[in-house]
């Protein structure tokens, strides 16, 4: 499937993955794509939503307000803990990088199954991310496309309509149904 993405529905792809270790996820969901079709200002199907008013950078805190602290440093900072000066205290009693985790070693191989150079883990797509990208191909189809471009993928997050990226445009005010008759219309 991914060979039928346009380069730009390729970086959305690429773009949630990214949002998503930002934001400190374990996997990506529907708001890190809705993300990274927002980071596409110049394709038209973003441009529907940022012209209502639904920027990256206002999603992008809708999506934090809704999944709550980013990291533990903003958690235990809300009941009075300073992190800082947590690690000071340890630092000055075991020495410095205390608190470090150690570098992971992996399997040690041998021969043809060594890993040369290995690559970062790429954030796994939840289910309904999943869900998304299979209803863009949807989208693709019905809307008789060659390939999967940003407003595809944009219709498959507003089609799943379950996850939090269609939270965040329900949120912003807008109507789901409005916002796919809008961008169906820039794609035709």
């Amino acid at each position: 499937m991914f060979e039928r993405f346009t380069d730009g529905a390729r970086s959305v792809v690429f773009v949630a993955q990214d949002e998503a270790r930002l934001l400190r996820q374990a996997g990506v969901g529907t708001e890190h794509l809705l993300l990274g079709i927002l980071a596409q200002e110049a394709d038209p199907g973003a441009a529907v939503l940022i012209a209502a008013g639904l920027d990256r950078e206002t999603a992008r805190q809708a999506v934090a307000r809704l999944i709550g602290p980013r990291d533990d440093a903003e958690a235990l900072a809300s009941i009075g803990v300073d992190l800082d000066a947590v690690r000071s205290a340890v630092e000055a009693a075991f020495g410095e990088g205390a608190l470090d985790a150690p570098a992971e070693e992996g399997p040690k191989r041998r021969g043809w199954f060594r890993q040369a150079d290995a690559k970062p883990a790429r954030s796994r797509f939840g289910s309904g991310a999943k869900k998304a990208l299979e209803l863009s191909l949807r989208e693709s189809l019905r809307l008789k496309s060659g390939q999967i471009a940003v407003g595809h993928l944009l219709l498959g997050v507003i089609r799943e309509g379950d996850g939090l990226g269609a939270r965040v445009i329900v949120d912003h005010g807008l109507d789901l149904g409005a916002v796919r008759q809008a961008v169906e219309a820039k794609l035709a």
